[in-house]
């Protein structure tokens, strides 16, 4: 199965960390939002997006580039680390998803190490996360997408 995972991780690489897990299940692409690019999503067997929790939302970067991008009716999941809360998620891309009569193949998100905000005062939330666990449940999840896309 062919994916590609559009994605936007900064500050601690925490969601990145989760990706390169899935990346090394089957033949999937890691594209960075943040790099102006002109992509071909069409060409994938399904689409992922991810990003960490900004504000209680996926990073806007990532919600704009599948506006712009995602193909009519491609497959698509979503990925996400959070510190604190996870707030609404992924439902800012769901939504567009939903637009473009896209097929929801699940959702993945785990805790990720924090320090925006009030919680560097602390020295951060989520300490150690995603972990070794979180790993394994992140490449667990994308095994079970490629075992349902396969069965379709």
């Amino acid at each position: 199965m062919k994916t590609a995972i559009c994605y936007y991780s900064r500050h601690h690489g925490n969601t990145l960390k989760v990706l390169q897990a899935m990346a090394e299940e089957g033949d999937v692409e890691l594209i960075d939002v943040t790099v102006r690019q002109s992509v071909r999503l069409e060409s994938y067997d399904c689409v992922g997006f991810a990003s960490g929790i900004y504000g209680f939302a996926f990073q806007k970067a990532v919600v704009e580039f599948a506006r712009q991008y995602l193909p009519q009716r491609k497959p698509v999941f979503f990925v996400y680390t959070y510190g604190g809360a996870k707030g609404s998620g992924a439902k800012a891309a769901a939504d567009i998803a939903g637009e473009k009569n896209c097929p929801v193949l699940g959702e993945f998100s785990c805790k990720g190490y924090d320090t925006f905000g009030p919680f560097k005062l602390v020295g951060g939330i989520a300490k150690g996360r995603p972990n070794k666990r979180d790993l394994e449940k992140a490449r667990r999840f994308y095994r079970d997408l490629q075992a349902r896309m396969n069965q379709a």
